[in-house]
């Protein structure tokens, strides 16, 4: 594996099996038995190759400090959790309240966020940050190329690409999800008074007033 993990590094790509993967479907509801579902009533979730996986461990704990993201993004990040999240939106709170303000918060919840990530602005956004070109390479060729196809119990269908999101089942992928959120969670720089926390792709928006919201609407 060392030698196939080097080789990789050092030409810039990845094995076509990397990049492959099967969606077996899940039932979000427990009421499944007992009544009829449609395709909205499923999760699907990804199984990807394990080799695949050790690779983009060995990623992450090599090069994984040129991902580091904001602050105040709490998801995806080791030793931080929603129980962090809540602790700081209280610390706001509590600092607005203390300086006779009042509070206005508007959550917003990105709608199938992960699966509709843009690989050409994601890339743009790892360039901004002068990420490595070789690095840079090996992450376009882990985006390019890649197939997938649905279990449903014994039965497999057809491949079809996989062109928009981050690959689910890859460890690279919630890292590099907030790297593309990124920019987002730092408009708190750029608007005075007005505080952005975000879990993932759960965002609050914290300000004292409600036309506070306007512009950060306008600039997402």
């Amino acid at each position: 594996m060392s030698r196939l993990f080097r080789l990789i590094l050092l030409c810039g790509h990845v094995p076509n099996g990397f990049k492959l993967s099967y969606i077996v479907p899940v039932t979000k509801s427990k009421e499944c038995i007992s009544k009829s579902l449609s395709c909205d009533d499923f999760r699907g979730i990804a199984i990807s190759p394990i080799l695949s996986k050790v690779f983009e461990y060995c990623f992450l704990d090599v090069f994984g400090s040129l991902l580091v993201c904001t602050e105040n993004q709490f998801g995806f990040k080791k030793g931080l959790g929603c129980s962090n999240a809540i602790h700081t939106l209280c610390q706001v709170v509590d600092s607005y309240v203390s300086k006779g303000t009042t509070v206005n918060i508007c959550s917003i919840d990105l709608s199938k966020a992960f699966d509709k990530v843009n690989h050409c602005a994601l890339f743009i956004k790892l360039m901004k940050r002068h990420f490595p070109v070789q690095l840079l390479d090996i992450i376009a060729n882990l985006f390019t190329g890649c197939l997938s196809c649905v279990k449903w119990d014994s039965m497999y269908s057809s491949m079809f690409a996989i062109t928009f999101g981050v690959r689910q089942g890859s460890v690279l992928s919630p890292i590099l999800f907030n790297v593309y959120l990124n920019d987002l969670a730092n408009i708190d720089i750029v608007l005075n008074r007005l505080c952005l926390i975000l879990y993932a792709d759960d965002i609050l928006l914290i300000a004292p007033f409600i036309t506070f919201f306007r512009k950060i609407t306008a600039q997402m």
